[in-house]
């Protein structure tokens, strides 16, 4: 959960929850170790004892050769996150993205502006980030989410990915086909295998509401094709994803980004982002998510 001043704290899962996990972890090294007999170049992300963290929420570039990058700051506004700001001295910045970036449409240059603006209006104006607001960051905008470790569960059908913010859930379905038709939803439809010792995982059908590629605001449309391939380095201490991108409704080109965690060896906590969160300081944030009724 947050403290008034947005810090997050946690607290153990309770042992209810505990064996609960602890039931799925044993039926995924069981199942692990099948999908291991028909193809040895599975990678092991998942384990009930680490996950994987970033402390960076924002895209890194990708290795030589795969064209565009991510969407960068405006080079009128360099980004200080607020961590290089405790490291330097110095004071965070707001993330104004790159509005005159060529790979954008038109439409999209112009929404990333008129975000921009708003943002830059005042100094109490704070942009919409998903993390922050206690969001889903949708695909691939949710690979982004900092400080926290995501886990995972595989299986010889499905991976699951855990982040432990809210115990936020994407599965992806172990197959080569995707339904013929998908309604658009936070995480879309995700279907993957295993190739060489990578996850690649494909993904279609993602809502545009409240939806971005990265945390500088780059909207998509409902064309958006998300393929995220994801190793182990050899020494088993960091993972990488790299995302390739594609809209051809909002982009001239494909987006290419890389992502890196680090091996986290704790189990996973419990934290809830929504319950002390809100608006305490009128800095107009955006409203956090509220369910009209209980879902059970």
């Amino acid at each position: 959960m947050t403290n008034a001043n947005g810090i997050l704290s946690a607290s153990p899962l309770s042992a209810v929850a505990g064996h609960v996990i602890a039931g799925f972890v044993a039926a995924t090294a069981l199942s692990s170790a099948a999908v291991a007999e028909r193809d040895n170049t599975v990678p092991q992300f998942a384990s009930p004892e680490f996950g994987w963290q970033t402390n960076v929420a924002d895209w890194r570039d990708p290795p030589p050769g795969h064209g565009h990058g991510p969407i960068k700051p405006d080079p009128a506004h360099p980004f200080t996150s607020n961590a290089e700001a405790a490291r330097t001295g110095t004071q965070p910045t707001k993330r104004i993205g790159n509005a005159k970036d060529p790979v954008l449409k038109p439409w999209a240059a112009a929404a990333m502006q008129a975000s921009n603006d708003a943002a830059l209006q005042s100094e109490m104006a704070i942009p919409f980030a998903a993390q922050a607001r206690c969001y889903p960051g949708s695909v691939p905008g949710q690979l982004l989410y900092p400080f926290e470790p995501v886990y995972f569960i595989q299986t010889p059908k499905e991976v699951w990915m855990m982040w432990q913010r809210d115990h936020m859930v994407r599965r992806v379905f172990l197959t080569d086909q995707h339904s013929e038709h998908v309604t658009p939803s936070w995480f879309g439809e995700s279907i993957g295998h295993y190739e060489n010792g990578t996850l690649v995982v494909d993904t279609i059908g993602l809502s545009t509401k409240n939806s971005y590629v990265d945390n500088f605001r780059t909207p998509h449309t409902e064309k958006l094709h998300v393929v995220e391939r994801f190793t182990i380095d050899p020494d088993g201490k960091n993972m990488t994803a790299i995302v390739t991108v594609e809209d051809p409704d909002t982009f001239n080109e494909p987006l290419t980004m890389q992502q890196r965690w680090f091996k986290v060896d704790a189990p996973m906590r419990e934290t809830v982002c929504a319950e002390n969160n809100l608006d305490y300081f009128n800095q107009g944030l955006f409203p956090v998510p509220e369910a009209g009724k209980p879902d059970f």
